[in-house]
């Protein structure tokens, strides 16, 4: 009883985690459409484009993009080959998408993240900024982002293989 409540509770958490994040980063698109007019309006009605504007609008989308990854997981919302899952019982299916979790998605997301934090690192260190003279300063705040965005995928991914087995040895009926 008490794994179980700890299982719900941690899938829960997580889940509520990534959808707070992907809500979030949901309102990141409708700045980056307003950057997008005003860099266009500057571009074609004054003569002049800002090179901050465009690099703006690449780390507004990238983190958008990135920190949307668990939410779309958590919804339900990304690829899959369901031509064969339909096809399966509810327990197949939990455990398909639990074996995937465990042996697939949470080692490759936690190594990519690993390495995601090595590259922000470096950057942090390096005070990395664009290269173009009037770009943006602070590079390490996209790679942060590209860190974050994987470390909650990591998470989610063992959310979710906890989810699935609930599913997969439910409770007992007391007799």
């Amino acid at each position: 009883m008490f794994a179980r409540n700890a299982l719900r509770l941690f899938s829960d958490s997580v889940s509520n985690l990534s959808n707070a994040v992907g809500t979030a980063a949901a309102w990141l698109y409708p700045v980056l459409v307003v950057v997008m007019i005003i860099n266009v309006a500057l571009r074609y009605g004054l003569g002049r484009g800002f090179i901050e504007l465009e690099e703006l609008q690449w780390h507004l989308f990238a983190a958008a993009f990135l920190l949307g990854f668990a939410y779309t997981y958590v919804a339900n919302e990304h690829v899959r080959a369901d031509i064969l899952a339909a096809r399966l019982t509810p327990r197949a299916r939990a455990w398909i998408e639990l074996l995937g979790c465990l042996l697939l998605l949470f080692p490759f997301a936690l190594i990519v993240t690993v390495y995601a934090f090595d590259f922000f690192l470096q950057s942090f260190q390096l005070g990395e900024r664009s290269e173009m003279p009037s770009g943006l300063p602070y590079r390490w705040i996209i790679k942060a982002v590209l860190f974050l965005a994987l470390a909650l995928l990591s998470l989610q991914s063992l959310g979710t293989a906890a989810k699935q087995a609930l599913v997969l040895w439910p409770e007992r009926e007391e007799r």
